[in-house]
């Protein structure tokens, strides 16, 4: 059983790129597809995919390299905020990540927004990741 699955959807992920993966599945939940839909439009993966089983579905995610250094696209994957610890921030509080070039992803009261949304939107919430 894992208590942390955001944590473990990163971990997959990482450990995906480290070995140099194409595709990685994940075991699927609303917040988790909310987080692979962020991380497609901000450019980190080059496609994403849902799929329904008979129990909670998968997210299948081929994740981006650089074609000529075969280095992948996201860099540093850090859970933030985690269950022994919530991490909490008001709109004028989200940090920039890697100065500018990386995004946060919050889950605020208006859903899972990155810190760019959060700041625009006026609202604050829970820093779920750091991604660069």
């Amino acid at each position: 059983m894992v208590t942390d699955p955001i944590a473990d959807f990163l971990t997959r992920i990482r450990n995906a790129q480290m070995a140099q993966h194409r595709i990685v599945e994940i075991p699927a939940s609303n917040l988790k597809k909310r987080i692979t839909e962020i991380l497609y439009d901000q450019g980190y993966i080059l496609k994403y995919k849902f799929e329904d089983d008979t129990k909670q579905g998968l997210i299948k995610i081929a994740l981006k390299y650089d074609p000529n250094t075969k280095q992948p696209a996201i860099r540093s994957l850090e859970r933030i905020s985690r269950p022994g610890l919530r991490q909490y921030a008001k709109p004028a509080e989200i940090k920039r990540v890697s100065n500018g070039l990386g995004i946060a992803i919050l889950s605020t009261s208006k859903g899972v927004l990155t810190d760019k949304q959060a700041k625009a939107n006026n609202v604050g919430g829970e820093v779920l990741c750091a991604i660069s």
